[in-house]
Order: C-alpha cells, then structure tokens, then sequence
C-alpha cells in the first residue's frame, strides 16, 4: 500500500517535472529530493518535527520553507514537500524519492546499474564497462562503481532485480555447488 501511494505521489511530481511547457530539469527535481532526504536522514530533530503528528502542518511548512530557501530548494519542490506534509505523506518521503528516481530513469530511458569490481578501476575501464552495459540493455545506463575485494577477481553488475556475475568468487561458488550436488 505504502508503495502504492509513494508511486502516485511521484508520478504526480514527475508530470509536472516533465511538462515542457514549464521548463523544469526532472533531474535537478531528483537533486533537490535527494538534497531534501539527506537533511532529514542527518538530523533528528528535523525528522521529529516533520513526522510528529502533534506538529501543525503550518509549522512544518515554515521548517521546510527554511530549509528550501537555505539549501536552494527549487519552488516546484518546495511546493511538492508542501502537499507530502499536508496530506500527511512525510514519512512515506523515502520511497516517494525512490520511486521519483525510478519513473524519471523511465522516462528518460535511464538505467541505473550497481558494478562492484575487487579493485578500484581508471576512469577508461569505467567508460568500457559503461558502454558494454549500454550495448546489452540498449539503454543509457548510470553505473555506481564500488569495490569488494571479496570477489577476488571479475565484476558484478546489478540493474533493477537482475544480477550479472562475473567474479571469480561468484564462478568458485557455483563450482563449490557443482561438486556437493
């Protein structure tokens, strides 16, 4: 249900992020959730004002005018924060960025991949694997690089619920799996 909800919720921001007539950039939209969301996860204080039901929506509204204008929240996001708060949405904020994120990657037919190498890769070997991952969805993809030294060796590359493996941990346990089957 809660993800339900948080989907409305950001598909109703992303229709208005991408109304051209309004010439918004969807992504600095997301720039501002994600400014938004690191404020609330880093202080507490501001996390119990926001997510208090005995807190006035009207004094909510006045923190997070402040807020806004402080980090330099666009109006359009500041106004969406507004109707999260007086519909009661705050906690749901989470998931509403998560599934902002989600819908505007649709729309701009972005994917975003995790790829977790043993070592730290040059910037060359990270455009190579940008563009292998480009030419197997056929999509744009946004790669976030992270190191294991776990794996051993190899790569692994997540993209939404689908993993790719290919580390040299990952082809020692399947012929781990072989040998005890």
């Amino acid at each position: 249900m809660a993800t339900a909800v948080a989907a409305r919720y950001a598909r109703a921001l992303a229709e208005i992020a991408f109304d051209a007539r309004r010439g918004l950039d969807p992504q600095a939209i997301a720039g501002d959730l994600a400014q938004f969301g690191a404020a609330l996860a880093q202080s507490p204080d501001l996390r119990n004002v926001l997510l208090s039901p005995a807190v006035a929506p009207g004094r909510k509204r006045a923190v997070v005018e402040r807020l806004a204008a402080a980090a330099g929240i666009s109006p359009v996001t500041r106004n969406f924060l507004f109707v999260v708060i007086d519909h009661r949405r705050t906690g749901l904020f989470g998931d509403i960025q998560e599934a902002y994120r989600a819908e505007m990657n649709e729309r701009l037919g972005l994917v975003e991949a995790g790829v977790t190498t043993a070592r730290e890769q040059r910037a060359s070997r990270q455009e190579l694997v940008r563009e292998g991952l480009e030419r197997l969805t056929g999509k744009h993809v946004r790669p976030r690089f992270k190191t294991d030294e776990r794996l051993i060796g190899g790569i692994t590359v997540r993209i939404g619920s689908t993993i790719y493996d290919g580390s040299v941990r990952g082809q020692l346990d399947a012929l781990r799996r072989k040998l005890t089957d």
